[in-house]
């Protein structure tokens, strides 16, 4: 974007917040701010009120997505800095991970517009989810200080396999219910792998739609099972098995059997409490991002 100084938001906790800063400076087309996490949404509508043309978020995926859901429905730009643990959509896009590059992409021409989706009116990016992975989640997180990312993952992982429980929902695809005891129900944007090394990842040229999975395995041991024939084989011939029900879907409603007030569910990796019934919807073409002209390969 010659000629314009493009608004930059660090966020200020991120570990390569010094970095990128200095990466930022360094081009000479960013008016760069430091930006504590809870303050972010705020100022991103703030810009976007005064006009802003794009913004650049240095930061990791919880950052980008608080971003998204202010840029939700607006003309402005949305481009990336990685600097997360995992950059899953950075990594989706093709961006580059080394922060000079990156910060040539985020001043350059190129953007695209991206699939997005919501759950009861809260935007994500990437992936949504009912059960298990909620206590994976809240266990990591335990850990996390005193072990790290890594090996809080590790042991979460461990530990749910003695903690899981199973629920009764009633899905709704396609105007017709469908009921289910499960341990997990997944959700991601755009069609998905569940296959090492690449667990999570969206499939390269996937369908456009929601992924939504759901796990129809009763005990801790078949479940474990079941996700090490997943990372062996892939969603396709998974959801052949009886062990998983797997559809794409512009939407999907997921209400529990037994009456709650609220449900804690994991989006974009992190936990919020909503009030079911839960309906998902795809927004295509929902979000506008810097990408690189020849995106790197994952």
């Amino acid at each position: 974007m010659s000629g314009v100084e493009i608004l930059a938001l660090v966020n200020s906790e991120a570990g390569t917040a010094e970095d990128a800063c200095h990466a930022l400076d360094k081009s000479g087309a960013f008016r760069v701010e430091r930006i504590a996490p809870k303050e972010l949404a705020t100022r991103v509508r703030r810009a976007v009120e005064s006009g802003a043309p794009r913004i650049v978020i240095a930061g990791g995926d919880g950052s980008i997505a608080t971003a998204a859901g202010a840029l939700r429905g607006k003309p402005c730009e949305l481009a990336i800095l990685p600097g997360g643990t995992l950059n899953h959509l950075a990594q989706d896009l093709g961006l580059p991970t080394d922060l000079d590059e990156a910060v040539r992409v985020a001043a350059g021409p190129t953007t695209r517009r991206i699939d997005i989706a919501d759950v009861n009116g809260r935007l994500f990016l990437n992936t949504s989810s009912v059960g298990a992975y909620v206590t994976y989640v809240r266990t990591r997180e335990r850990f996390e200080r005193r072990l790290g990312y890594w090996l809080a993952s590790a042991a979460a992982a461990f530990r749910i396999l003695f903690r899981l429980r199973s629920f009764r929902v009633t899905l709704e695809v396609n105007g017709k219910e469908r009921e289910y005891m499960t341990p997990l129900v997944f959700v991601g944007v755009g069609e998905r792998e569940l296959k090492l090394p690449t667990l999570g990842k969206r499939v390269e040229n996937g369908c456009r739609g929601l992924h939504v999975m759901v796990v129809q395995s009763r005990s801790a041991g078949r479940v474990l099972a079941l996700a090490f024939a997943a990372a062996a084989r892939g969603v396709k011939q998974v959801s052949q098995t009886p062990e998983m029900q797997s559809f794409i879907v512009d939407s999907v409603r997921i209400e529990p059997k037994r009456r709650v007030t609220a449900w804690n569910i994991a989006v974009d990796g992190e936990i919020v409490r909503v009030t079911p019934p839960l309906e998902y919807r795809l927004v295509r073409d929902g979000l506008k991002v810097v990408v690189a002209e020849t995106p790197v390969s994952s």
